[in-house]
């Protein structure tokens, strides 16, 4: 599974690679995000309750931020399993870029599903990660706006 896409975050680019990095902020962020605690200076480890279509399933685990040339660029990777209901395990490349007023932030990401999870179909699948990322993205960008703004 793909998912690529660019969202405008109302913010200077330092300030939003520092909000990606910070878990109080990922966490408020990250639908369903039940913990998100730093384990290491490039390690987080979370749990995360998702219902996709008819499982619903808590799923705890590791993400790894790999620091390329930070602030413009930066990879992620992790993996997490949520008992029966399967695993999930991929990784992104993210972007930033100073625009106009704020920073453009793209990502490029593939994951990879098994268990009851990867019986629920592609769309479906496909669909519910469009979703998650929406409304990290709208939550993100929302918790970046100046105050005041919208």
């Amino acid at each position: 599974m793909e998912l690529k896409d660019e969202v405008f975050i109302p913010a200077p680019r330092d300030r939003v690679y520092a909000a990606l990095n910070d878990p109080e902020i990922l966490q408020a962020c990250i639908p369903g995000c039940e913990t998100l605690t730093r384990t290491s200076e490039t390690q987080l480890e979370a749990t995360v309750l998702l219902k996709i279509g008819p499982v619903k399933a808590r799923f705890g685990g590791t993400v790894t931020l790999e620091p390329e040339a930070p602030p413009a660029r930066f990879s992620l990777s992790g993996q997490g399993s949520g008992g029966a209901a399967g695993f999930a395990r991929g990784g992104a490349q993210v972007e930033l870029t100073e625009a106009e007023g704020g920073t453009r932030l793209s990502y490029d990401a593939g994951a990879e599903i098994g268990g009851r999870l990867a019986q629920l179909g592609n769309r479906l699948i496909q669909s519910s990660s469009k979703k998650l990322a929406a409304s990290f993205f709208e939550r993100f960008a929302a918790r970046m706006s100046p105050p005041g703004a919208g």
